[in-house]
């Protein structure tokens, strides 16, 4: 999935995350990831993140993530939403997001 536009979702409150997307002319995958967790699961969270993109296709994007504790369902649901609207895809394969 191409990325063509910047995007974002999710909010900042407490066990939530907000995901920030836009498209990477280097061709490669970007993640700045702002945690008050990371110490602990900074390395967990970016391979989720990595994992998403490589079952959504998408194979050069930057993304800014702001994490506030979520739990993996809410930032695997977070990262495809963004996905899914900054590609402007309204063709939802819904077998890959599960």
């Amino acid at each position: 999935m191409k990325i063509i536009k910047p995007a974002f979702a999710g909010t900042l409150e407490s066990s939530d995350l907000q995901v920030r997307i836009s498209p990477n002319p280097e061709g490669d995958i970007d993640i700045s990831l702002d945690s008050t967790v990371k110490k602990q699961f900074g390395k967990a969270i970016e391979a989720l993140i990595h994992d998403v993109l490589n079952s959504m296709g998408v194979t050069s994007a930057t993304l800014e993530v702001e994490d506030k504790g979520a739990l993996d369902c809410v930032i695997k649901a977070r990262v495809q939403a963004a996905v899914m609207r900054a590609a402007d895809s309204n063709d939802i394969q819904w077998s890959k997001l599960s």
